[in-house]
């Protein structure tokens, strides 16, 4: 499967190729609000003349992918209003499941020290000697 995607270079040439006017794309702002979870900043970059949704590789931390909304020329209020909801409900579902994930490591994460401590053992380092 692999061999079906092209190149990162590939990609970025076809994005600096795109980078003239024509259709725009709704900024992705879902690392904007993210407090508890690190953000890290997508190199996702779809072409910039491109008229439909874009949806890219999955957040690091959340597990979703961000999706870059078109944004059409003659957009009207209503469609406008549609894709703001939109994007604020990928931003709140990227904070949620950022938190949720980032609980989850840190609780389990203890949960493995008491287990490990109940039954008298230690966490060993990664190479395998004890800690």
């Amino acid at each position: 499967m692999a061999a079906l995607r092209p190149p990162r270079r590939a990609l970025l040439r076809l994005c600096r190729a795109f980078s003239s006017g024509g259709c725009q794309l709704a900024p992705e702002r879902g690392g904007e609000r993210r407090d508890a979870a690190p953000s890290r900043v997508s190199r996702f970059c779809p072409p910039r003349k491109s008229c439909h949704d874009w949806i890219g590789p999955p957040d690091k931390y959340s597990n979703l992918r961000p999706v870059h909304f078109y944004i059409p020329e003659n957009e009207s209020p209503l469609e406008q209003k549609l894709r703001e909801l939109r994007q604020e409900t990928q931003e709140w579902n990227q904070q949620f499941w950022a938190n949720q994930n980032l609980t989850f490591l840190k609780e389990k994460e203890k949960f493995i020290d008491s287990r490990l401590k109940a039954k008298g053992l230690e966490l060993r380092a990664e190479s395998g000697p004890r800690k």
